[in-house]
């Protein structure tokens, strides 16, 4: 009997979830712009608390890999992980967008594919493509440029549902096509992190806590200020 901690801070959005053989026992989620590190460490108090466990009595740490905002994952990555070396538990990672698509799973009996997005500034976006029914990817995760010809294949044979705070930069480009559908707050969150670490889980498909980075996706890009004094 598994019992697992989830965490996610991929996007604006920050939560963590507890789940024992894949069923929910708690979740905190918050959705502001403050910092992520300090809303997590209160998100995973308020979800031990609410299942009445201690950090001791997990059997393993999941986190959400990414893709997603750089800094989030890395503050979600670091916790885990020193969650993980503290607790003597293993890690286990969680695609970001792939667990966001598990979120509109139960809503479709029929077949369509779910296309979870998240902003990755200008035109692009971090997506993927999935299969409502089982769940396999169409298309790989991708960070992809958005213009008219985008998903252009696949909308004209497959109802589509887009979704994610990236969603809304192809929505000019597709809103008259029948086949394309919208929905709205859509966040990345532990709740279904946590159904498909479980799924990991009792495949032993653990990270090494030492080496395991962020799935980044896209090379970070700093910025410098034109007077900032270089060192």
């Amino acid at each position: 009997m598994a019992i697992i901690l989830s965490i996610e801070t991929s996007s604006k959005s920050c939560s963590a979830a507890i789940h024992q053989d894949g069923v929910l026992l708690a979740l905190s989620e918050l959705l502001n712009d403050k910092s992520s590190s300090a809303m997590l460490t209160t998100a995973i108090a308020d979800c031990t608390k609410l299942a009445g466990l201690t950090l001791q009595q997990l059997d393993a740490i999941a986190v959400a890999k990414g893709p997603g905002s750089f800094t989030g994952l890395r503050i979600a990555v670091s916790t885990a992980k020193g969650l993980c070396f503290a607790l003597d538990k293993p890690l286990l990672s969680v695609n970001t967008l792939e667990a966001m698509a598990w979120q509109l799973k139960p809503f479709y009996q029929e077949t369509v594919l779910l296309c979870p997005m998240l902003d990755a500034r200008r035109m692009e976006v971090y997506c993927a493509v999935l299969e409502s029914n089982t769940m396999a990817f169409r298309e790989p995760t991708q960070a992809k440029i958005m213009d008219e010809t985008s998903f252009e294949a696949l909308l004209s044979s497959n109802k589509m549902i887009f979704f994610g705070d990236g969603a809304a930069k192809c929505e000019p480009f597709f809103k008259e096509n029948k086949n394309a559908f919208f929905v709205e707050n859509i966040y990345p969150s532990a709740k279904t992190i946590g159904i498909l670490a479980e799924k990991a889980f009792n495949q032993n498909l653990f990270e090494d806590v030492s080496s395991f980075e962020p799935f980044y996706l896209k090379e970070f890009v700093g910025t410098v200020k034109k007077n900032a004094k270089l060192e």
